[in-house]
């Protein structure tokens, strides 16, 4: 037996233009998410480089455009092509979020992946200190990682 789910749309209405190029970020980043782990974040990190960090609101719009154009976005488990397709969105415009990968810091274990903004999860409904930061791409490419591979503190922590 199945349970009834709704999926909300988000309410944004998107010219010709930035819905081609959602729908392209979207097919990008489905991509981009059969990846292994550290596949993604290198290619994340190149992406980032020479990158100004986005604000809040440019996140914000940018997750509504992919959610907009995608259901497998707008879904419970979309949550790593959400991210990555939001990331790769505001990206043209010279400003990238920072994409974080982590757990709940409480059990039962589940692992999540969003964007931030000026050090605000962009678009979800959690409470601060739900999710623990395991990995992180910032803007400029800094991805958190030592020479070694070994998590550097300020990209290790609660979020």
């Amino acid at each position: 037996m199945s349970t009834p789910m709704a999926i909300e749309a988000p309410e944004i209405s998107l010219g010709l233009g930035r819905r081609f190029c959602a729908c392209l970020a979207v097919g990008a980043a489905r991509l981009l998410a059969t990846q292994q782990p550290a596949r993604i974040r290198h290619v994340l990190a190149r992406l980032a480089r020479g990158a100004r960090p986005a604000d809040f609101d440019h996140a914000l719009s940018a997750r509504q455009a992919v959610m907009a154009v995608s259901l497998t976005c707008r879904g419970a488990r979309g949550c790593v092509p959400r991210s990555i397709a939001t990331m790769l969105l505001c990206r043209p415009s010279g400003a990238v979020p920072t994409w974080c990968v982590g757990v709940r810091a409480l059990a039962p274990f589940a692992a999540h992946a969003w964007v931030e903004a000026d050090g605000v999860m962009v678009g979800e409904s959690v409470p601060p200190g739900y999710l623990r930061t395991l990995l992180r791409v910032t803007a400029g490419g800094d991805d958190g990682l030592g020479a070694d591979g070994s998590a550097d503190d300020a990209a290790v922590g609660a979020a």
